[in-house]
């Protein structure tokens, strides 16, 4: 789970740095990944794309894992602080998307060293 879990890791940079491409090669071809904002998932990394490019329009978000833990299922759960942002670098306040400022668990499921579907669930 280690090598997993240091991979996730340079996910979460990645997506703070705004390093789309970087992150998308840790992804499998046809990922689904949830849609946090408007709900359901988006499939294949050109969706994923197109998803955090809209999304970066509107907010600035940032996510940092607090920690890591197996599934039941064999995924990967991270605990992970989100906090969202104006783009201009100031909280949010009266947003009418579906980010908020909280904490979540990100779950990941991986196949041959590549993230196959991405699903957000409320933290415990």
């Amino acid at each position: 789970m280690d090598t997993d879990v240091d991979m996730l890791k340079r996910i979460y940079d990645g997506f703070n740095a705004r390093d789309i491409d970087g992150v998308l090669a840790e992804l499998a071809d046809d990922v689904a990944w949830a849609n946090g904002m408007e709900g359901g998932h988006v499939h294949g990394r050109e969706a994923v794309r197109a998803y955090w490019t809209r999304q970066w329009a509107i907010v600035s978000p940032h996510v940092e894992p607090v920690a890591f833990h197996q599934a039941v299922d064999g995924g990967i759960v991270a605990e992970v602080r989100q906090s969202i942002y104006d783009l201009e670098g100031k909280p949010l306040v009266g947003q009418t998307h579906g980010l908020a400022d909280k904490t979540v668990g990100h779950v990941f499921h991986l196949k041959n060293g590549k993230v196959t579907r991405f699903d957000i669930q409320d933290a415990d």
